[in-house]
């Protein structure tokens, strides 16, 4: 039997996908070009101070919980599909690879 990992693990990994999958480093001229579908600039902003709460609280030793960690989750995906949906994140198979990640939980 595989041993599930811990709210504190699980947030940790979730949050260290997310900065894979998501690209926070994208230039401000990039972000702002074109249509938008919501403002991925905004939104970028938004999930990494999530990101960056989140971490703090846990090296403070907080423990998430499991509804915490599948907001952050549900928040992240909805992020991620809005990006695409602007073009920042490519439909490829390395990127659905990482969309899955989010997705698995």
């Amino acid at each position: 039997m595989v041993k599930k990992p811990t709210t504190p693990v699980a947030m940790q990994d979730l949050i260290n996908q997310i900065r894979s999958a998501i690209p926070f480093d994208t230039p401000e001229s990039v972000l702002c070009a074109g249509t938008c579908h919501g403002c991925s600039k905004k939104l970028l902003e938004f999930l990494s101070r999530e990101l960056d709460d989140w971490e703090s609280q846990l090296q403070s030793g907080q423990v998430p919980t499991l509804g915490e960690i599948d907001r952050l989750a549900k928040t992240s995906k909805k992020i991620y599909r809005v990006l695409q949906k602007n073009h920042l994140i490519e439909s490829s198979a390395s990127h659905k690879k990482n969309k899955n990640q989010l997705h698995s939980h």
